[in-house]
């Protein structure tokens, strides 16, 4: 199976310099990364030689750090199943997400899951990799999520989270009408009482959603959306909390499966830094045809 390896040449700058500092400083590996990988028979060496997180550095070495697992540890079952892969390299995978998919295993669904497809994925292709999510989308949502490979590409992409290195834009379909063409709703969330929603209250966590009106008709409002925070169920509260709840949100509107069968909400764009290389990466993924179909025209390309 491969593993992903980091491979930096020791020059002038770092000559004499330990190990740890290497690791910590240049490299940004956390104490619980490197706790892992000091163990391994090949998860630090210097020229191929196994070597503590002590030892010191020659100019003209090579330092090499192993970031996969060499067994996964998250109980993930690779499952076969249906996977739209956006992007992937040796650190991350992107995947265009359809509705109704769970993309973590939970109770009665341990095989059925985003996770599950993606082991399944990394053992048919070879790779040393385990089920690291960054971020979530809801069972009904569809759309673009970034998954890790490694636990070092987690912790970075985890630290980008809500920062502007790490962006998310979100298309929804909602019943109704804004109260403005576009507007910032800042009202916290927290758990309503004796049920599995959430709902606007003063006690709970601050939660902000940006939202812009692209498109209205009669019944309804084609919707941009981007979060400052990531609260559960946040885009589908906010947008309730004005009196324009999702269309099809059973949970917070009105379920309407003659139109659609889950809430009208699509991750439409995301970006983000790539954690080993720091390049940036953008992508965009269009409305999928079930949310397509509520709109009176489809004349827009950019969304569509």
């Amino acid at each position: 199976m491969a593993a992903r390896y980091l491979h930096i040449p020791i020059g002038g700058e770092l000559h004499n310099q330990e190990v740890n500092t290497i690791l910590r400083r240049s490299l940004h590996l956390s104490g619980t990364v490197l706790r892992r990988i000091k163990w391994l028979p090949d998860g630090i060496m210097v020229d191929n030689q196994r070597v503590t997180v002590r030892y010191r550095v020659q100019e003209g070495q090579v330092l090499s750090v192993r970031l996969t697992d060499p067994a996964p540890t998250s109980g993930t079952v690779p499952t076969p199943g249906p996977l739209e892969l956006v992007w992937e390299d040796e650190d991350v995978v992107v995947v265009n997400k359809p509705p109704g998919l769970l993309v973590h295993p939970s109770h009665g669904h341990f095989a059925d899951t985003l996770g599950n497809f993606l082991m399944y994925h990394y053992q048919q292709t070879g790779q040393d990799c385990d089920f690291h999510p960054v971020h979530r989308l809801d069972k009904g949502t569809s759309g673009l999520l970034v998954v890790a490979k490694h636990p070092h590409a987690q912790e970075q992409l985890k630290q980008q989270l809500h920062t502007d290195a790490f962006q998310r834009v979100y298309l929804a379909v909602c019943d109704g009408h804004l109260p403005a063409s576009s507007g910032t709703v800042d009202a916290p969330i927290g758990a309503a009482p004796d049920s599995r929603a959430r709902a606007v209250c003063p006690l709970g966590q601050e939660a902000r959603t940006h939202y812009w009106v692209l498109q209205t008709w009669p019944q309804g409002s084609l919707v941009e959306l981007k979060l400052d925070t990531g609260r559960t169920h946040q885009i589908r509260v906010h947008m309730a909390h004005l009196g324009c709840p999702l269309t099809g949100d059973f949970l917070y509107g009105t379920e309407q499966p003659e139109k659609i069968a889950r809430p009208a909400l699509h991750s439409h764009q995301l970006s983000f830094t790539q954690p080993i290389t720091g390049a940036h990466l953008a992508f965009t993924q269009p409305l999928p045809k079930d949310m397509a179909a509520l709109l009176p025209n489809t004349d827009n390309e950019v969304m569509l």
